[in-house]
């Protein structure tokens, strides 16, 4: 099965444009698409639900007449880098390794992660190879020793 269509997704109150709380001239909308995973390291492929913001000034959000579960053409594409999305939250985009609590990194730098949306199917996702297996590893045996169990993640590579 390949990854499925995008599709439009309303809030919880049933809003397709979600207003931003800032200024009332700007607002987003949802996007979900499901996508194969496959973990490097175990090769277990599974579906998994990934989403994104469209961001856009409200009267051209509207101007695109998106409904709730409407399938739009193009992708969500996973963008990693070690620089910060936004800069006043830079933490807000931190790449976890699952429930591990540890920031995936490369060299001594953090990897941020962050899904957009695009209309272009052809790009190819923008991701970084993280070099911190060990201390995350060195994380799951200390949980498991301790007779708890963390999910595991398809979001990294140990």
């Amino acid at each position: 099965m390949s990854d499925s269509k995008v599709k439009v997704t309303a809030n919880k109150d049933g809003h397709v444009i979600v207003v931003s709380g800032n200024n009332p001239d700007y607002g987003h909308i949802r996007v979900e698409q499901i996508r194969m995973v496959v973990d490097d390291a175990t090769g277990f492929a599974k579906m998994k639900p990934i989403s994104a913001l469209i961001p856009g000034l409200v009267k051209d959000l509207k101007g695109f007449g998106f409904a709730d579960q409407q399938e739009i053409d193009g992708k969500i594409r996973i963008v990693e880098k070690t620089i910060p999305f936004n800069k006043k939250e830079p933490d807000r985009d931190l790449k976890v390794a699952g429930k591990s609590g540890i920031v995936c990194s490369v060299g001594d730098e953090p990897i941020y992660r962050k899904h957009f949306y695009t209309p272009n199917t052809s790009l190819e996702d923008a991701t970084l190879e993280h070099d911190n297996q060990e201390e995350i590893k060195t994380a799951y045996a200390e949980v498991k020793a301790e007779g708890n169990e963390l999910p595991q993640s398809d979001e990294f590579n140990l």
